[in-house]
């Protein structure tokens, strides 16, 4: 029985290990990269941030596809992963926040730029959070950090990578989940001009 229990913990603690392992290589390993959507004279301005995700772009694409969205209302996107924003001071128009769902939560780059960020209070944002399936904790947990920083939520969607965004097109969920990104960045940009 001794042995049992001791076998048990040694598999509990390697599963931990790895856990741990796999939870900071998907925080921190992702593609860094920055680039504009939109034309550079334009009346309106947004950063749109997200932590690249080593397994799957589906951040980059649904930032790609909101920033499109924007740009058909005079809206230039400045698309940028968090670590190449993290010293952007230039006030925004808009800040759209991205963040992927490890454990439950928002990814831990995006989460510290939202506290660490002076600036938020009053402006308009949108929180975008993405997962495998459920999302709604990580949802709730990056509003809140938001309104902590007094800052005017226009809207919140999650989007799914293996859950169907939409039943009817689960075939195409990637599809799906951009389409109704740049559907939202359109539906914003109508609304703020």
């Amino acid at each position: 029985m001794k042995k049992r229990a001791k076998a048990i913990g040694y598999l509990l603690a390697g599963f931990l290990l790895f856990w741990a392992v796999l939870t900071l290589w998907a925080n921190y390993s992702g593609k860094q990269q920055t680039f504009t959507i939109g034309n550079a004279a334009a009346r309106r301005n947004a950063l749109i941030l997200y932590n690249a995700d080593p397994f799957y772009n589906l951040d980059e694409q649904v930032c790609r596809r909101i920033a499109e969205g924007l740009s058909y209302h005079d809206f230039s996107s400045k698309v940028a992963t968090i670590n190449q924003a993290h010293d952007d001071r230039k006030p925004y128009d808009l800040y759209v926040f991205c963040a992927n769902t490890y454990n439950w939560a928002p990814d831990w780059p995006t989460a510290k730029f939202i506290r660490t960020h002076e600036g938020l209070a009053g402006k308009n944002v949108v929180a975008l959070t993405l997962g495998a399936g459920s999302t709604q904790w990580s949802k709730d947990k990056l509003e809140a950090l938001l309104r902590s920083k007094k800052a005017n939520i226009l809207a919140s969607k999650s989007y799914w990578l293996l859950r169907p965004n939409d039943e009817k097109r689960s075939e195409e969920n990637i599809q799906v989940a951009t389409d109704m990104a740049k559907a939202l960045g359109d539906s914003l940009g109508r609304i703020l001009n």
